[in-house]
Parts: structure tokens; C-alpha cells; sequence
């Protein structure tokens, strides 16, 4: 039997390194795309003698020409963290745009399944709640934040476009708040902040008064859903993410005490346009994949608090943007 191949955009970054791991772990030859941008070469250091894993450093908003056969193509390039696409709008506006684009012809030019790494920011700052995926989004597209909302937003209609028109085998995930190791410990997502902060004995920076919710996966979870999705023949998009919403107060407050961390909790100015509410409806993914998470909360943060504990000492140190 032929072994399926499979090629991974942001292959590097934080969910591209789980995924490639699966992917070996599932007898696939992997070819692990990126140009370093957000990602780094030491999320997959541990792969790179494996025989069927290759890392190339490629910026896929050039161009993506791969030789061979290719079952799949995963396309997860994109900085993801509002501190990254705040600082590389232009960046992220081409890789949501051209990038995937790119790789759109690599599956068409294939005949290999697409999956577009595409996201609940879709949804905005939702008026509906939880959110399914047939709800449209209420996003601001001149904002700030809309250089990945709407990147994202016009990935999946070039995604739907190819397959009306093209007829690629697509799939579109719309993954909701992740967490777990290779998090960048200065990302300036809530889940590594308040790690780096609670270890270092710092204030834990809270976003307005904490009220806003949030619903956190870990990423073991997540990748599993993602790669039934990649076996289905389910087009999408579909949510992938925890239902479990809880205050960011809440999970400053959790993190303090799994730390056992002396930290105060601090309160800061809320970004623009940060979304008041955040939950996905996952009845799709449990009805046609039989997905759900099934790692709690406490036992995903133990597990990433020990992962950050073990970086070295420069990682947990006082952040600019602290």
C-alpha cells in the first residue's frame, strides 16, 4: 500500500508541530512547510530524523511547488496571536489571501484533500451565542483585528470557490481558543501570559475587568478533531474547540492556584474589538465525526504550567509587552 503524504503550511508554529507528530504517528510521510515567521525550527527539532518527516523553509505567499505524489495538504500558516498579526498585518492578510491560494493549486494540481486552518474569529464579537457555523459573524472589518478575521474569512470563500469551481476535495475547520506546550510564552495570548506571569511571581495582566468569556481546548484534543475532519469527507467548515466558557478572570484565577503563584491579579485597558463572548455549538462535529474533548481543563493547564516550567529560565522572564 502506497504511504499517504501529507503537506503541512505552519507546519513549525504551535498546532503545525502537534499535527505533523500525528501525522508521522498515523504512517504519514510529512512535509513541514515554513518560512519562520511566528513558528520555529525547534517545535520540530525532534522530528527532524525521522525518515518520513522533511522540513523545508518556504514562504508559501511565493509560491509552493512540491515534487511527488501529495494526499493532503493542511494549510495552517498564518500568524494566529493578536500581538503576531497586530505587528504582521500585511503578512497576514498575504498568507490568508495568497497563501492559500498557493496551496489550493498544490491540491488541485494533486488531486490531494485541502484542509484550511481557518478560525472562530470569523464569528467576531458574536450576537449569537454559543455560535454555530451556520451563523454569518459580526466582525469590524476595518479594525484592527480585522486583518486576520478577514483573511481568514476570505480563505474559506476561496476555499468554497475551488470547490465549486474546481472540484478539490475541501475542508474547512474553524478552530476555537487552544492551548498546550510550544505555546510562545510571549505570544500574548491569555493562557501563556498567565503562565509566564504566575511562575515568574508577576501581576497577571487581566483584559478589562475579566467579565469576557472564553472557551479553551487543549491541543491534543483539537488535533484529533482536526484529523477526523481530514478523514471524513465533510466539507464544512466545521467548529473544533471546547464548549467549557468560563471568565478570563476565571482562568487567570485557576492558573494562580495550579502555579501556586503569589501573584496579584492586574487589570489592563480591553483591545478593540475584543470579543465579549466566545463558545462553538459543537453538535455537527459530535454528530458526523463523533468528536468531543475529553481532557479537562485543570488536567490541559497541569500539563502546559509543566511543559513552561521546564523552558529555561529567559522564558518566564519579564515580557516587553508585560
Amino acid at each position: 500500500m502506497t504511504t499517504p503524504r501529507a503537506v503541512v503550511t505552519g507546519g513549525a508554529g504551535f498546532l503545525g508541530s502537534h499535527l505533523c507528530e500525528r501525522l508521522l504517528e498515523q504512517d504519514y510521510e510529512v512535509l513541514c512547510v515554513d518560512n519562520f515567521c511566528t513558528g520555529t525550527p525547534a517545535n520540530v527539532a525532534h522530528l527532524l530524523d525521522h525518515p518520513r518527516f522533511r522540513l523545508l523553509r518556504r514562504d508559501v505567499t511565493d509560491y509552493l511547488h512540491v515534487s511527488g505524489p501529495v494526499t493532503a495538504v493542511l494549510h495552517f500558516a498564518s500568524p494566529a496571536s493578536p500581538i503576531d498579526y497586530l505587528q504582521l498585518p500585511i503578512e497576514t492578510l498575504k498568507v490568508g489571501s495568497i497563501g492559500t491560494l498557493h496551496a489550493l493549486g498544490l491540491a488541485k494540481d494533486k488531486g490531494a484533500r485541502f484542509l484550511l486552518a481557518s478560525t472562530s474569529e470569523c464569528y467576531g464579537d458574536p450576537q449569537v451565542h454559543p455560535q454555530p457555523e451556520t451563523y454569518w459573524g459580526h466582525v469590524n472589518p476595518v479594525g484592527p483585528r480585522g486583518v486576520y478575521d478577514e483573511a481568514k474569512r476570505f480563505g474559506e470563500a476561496l476555499t468554497m470557490a475551488y470547490r465549486r469551481s474546481h472540484g478539490v476535495d475541501t475542508a474547512i475547520v474553524r478552530i476555537f481558543n487552544t492551548f498546550g506546550p510550544r505555546m510562545r510564552p510571549n505570544d500574548g495570548r491569555a493562557i501563556p501570559t498567565f503562565i509566564r506571569q504566575a511562575l515568574a511571581s508577576e501581576p497577571l495582566t487581566v483584559a478589562g475587568d475579566g467579565a469576557q468569556t472564553r472557551s479553551v481546548c487543549y491541543v491534543d484534543d483539537l488535533i484529533e478533531g482536526l484529523l477526523r475532519l481530514l478523514r471524513s469527507d465533510l466539507a464544512g467548515p466545521v467548529n473544533i474547540g471546547n464548549p467549557g466558557e468560563l471568565s478570563v478572570r476565571a482562568l487567570a484565577e485557576r492558573i494562580r492556584a495550579l502555579c501556586a503563584s503569589p501573584s496579584k491579579l492586574r487589570f489592563v485597558a480591553r483591545p478593540e474589538d475584543d470579543p465579549t463572548v466566545r463558545q462553538p455549538d459543537i453538535t455537527l462535529a459530535r454528530d458526523t465525526l463523533g468528536w468531543e474533548p475529553k481532557i479537562e481543563l485543570d488536567d490541559g493547564l497541569r500539563r502546559t504550567i509543566a511543559w513552561f516550567r521546564r523552558l529555561d529560565g529567559s522564558a518566564c522572564q519579564r515580557s516587553p509587552h508585560s
